[in-house]
């Protein structure tokens, strides 16, 4: 018995990462369970398991008293002296109280909280690996799939990814393979529960660090990210290196690092901008692709007005307003264009260069005054 046990015990620390330790206090813990419960015993006992002989002996522990009150739990000091003449009162002595069928007894019952205890410690060590992948990206195979949910395998434990969290244009079948961003990992009655975004602005952060090795290495630093997902993206990077392009890193050579981030999107587009501190420069940049005249900051607002080539202000806005939108996300700047007609009309100068471009609060508040009453 002893040895199976022990090669049991060994067979679960290596393939479940479980200890020993916890088996074996497992152990004890149910087999005290099954004394009290069996043998109608309230007393305070101890068990002990010899892992080496696979001996189960129980003892009652009890605490060396003047007068007893409960035999169950108190005696004397002169019973105690019978057994060691050193025992004194407040010491704690522990008899043997093993019943003659104890062992046929515990060990149903013992297995089954044993079973229980394992399988909560297994949760635990499972809950402990993923709680360190939290706002990381992992890659999965697609388990099941139903009206509410994709559910991803992820090699221990299967992961949710929630429709909300999915991208509308993508279709996925069984056994596929897909990377998705681990958004939050919870404790629950069941176990560690994992939820997975695919739409989330990480996974494109995650997607960079992965395929460029600038990004890895900390040379080229991500600044923000805005994703309507499945659609388009746009990043802003930055690097301290004046030799090196932060935006022809990412691109990579004919474009083969970008077009891998985006073939795993299924053909989401990503516009990849230099970040600046610099509101008029960053402004600019993130309006890529269209081109820009001037930029006219409003510090206090946090606001900003782009003049643009009237025959780029559909493209500066983009479809439905998207790639202002993304660059408002992106920059943390409002954003407000106008096409060079417009600007006449109001008399906003921009033939200044649009670095140079900065107006005071009065100034910014009556070229939109002026534009409104147009």
């Amino acid at each position: 018995m002893s040895s199976e046990l022990l090669t049991a015990l060994e067979i679960i620390e290596r393939e479940k990462g479980i200890s020993k330790d916890v088996v074996i206090e497992a152990i004890e813990a149910a087999l005290i369970s099954a004394y009290k419960r069996n043998f109608n015993q309230a007393q305070n006992v101890r068990v002990d398991f010899n892992l080496h002989n696979g001996s189960i002996r129980v003892f009652a522990r009890k605490e060396i008293v003047s007068n007893v009150f409960d035999t169950r739990l108190e005696i004397t000091v002169e019973e105690a002296q019978q057994h060691n003449p050193n025992f004194m009162v407040g010491d704690i002595i522990e008899l043997e109280v093993t019943p003659k069928d104890f062992g046929r007894v515990a060990a149903t019952t013992a297995k089954q909280v044993v079973t229980q205890r394992v399988r909560e410690a297994e949760r635990g060590v499972i809950y402990s690996e993923y709680i360190d992948r939290q706002e990381d990206m992992m890659t999965g195979t697609v388990q099941r799939i139903d009206s509410r949910a994709i559910y991803v395998n992820l090699g221990k434990i299967e992961a949710v990814l929630p429709v909300t969290e999915q991208i509308p244009t993508e279709k996925y079948r069984i056994h596929d393979r897909i990377k998705v961003f681990v958004t939050k990992v919870e404790k629950t009655s069941k176990g560690p529960q994992i939820f997975v975004s695919r739409t989330h602005p990480g996974l494109l952060k995650r997607l960079f660090e992965t395929e460029v090795p600038e990004i890895y290495d900390g040379v080229v630093e991500i600044r923000s990210v805005a994703r309507e997902a499945g659609d388009r993206s746009k990043i802003s990077v930055y690097t301290s290196n004046p030799d090196l392009d932060p935006v022809g890193a990412c691109v990579g050579q004919k474009g083969q690092r970008v077009q891998a981030i985006v073939n795993e999107l299924k053909g989401e587009k990503i516009d990849i901008v230099r970040w600046s501190s610099d509101p008029v420069e960053f402004v600019a940049n993130a309006l890529s692709p269209s081109q820009v005249i001037r930029v006219l900051v409003n510090e206090e607002e946090k606001a900003t007005t782009v003049v643009v080539p009237d025959h780029q202000l559909s493209l500066a806005i983009g479809k439905r307003g998207q790639n202002a939108r993304l660059a408002a996300r992106l920059t943390g700047w409002k954003i407000d264009i106008k096409s060079q007609s417009d600007a006449d009309k109001i008399g906003i100068d921009y033939t200044s260069p649009a670095q140079e471009a900065t107006v005071s609060n009065d100034d910014f508040d009556a070229y939109a005054d002026d534009f409104n009453e147009e």
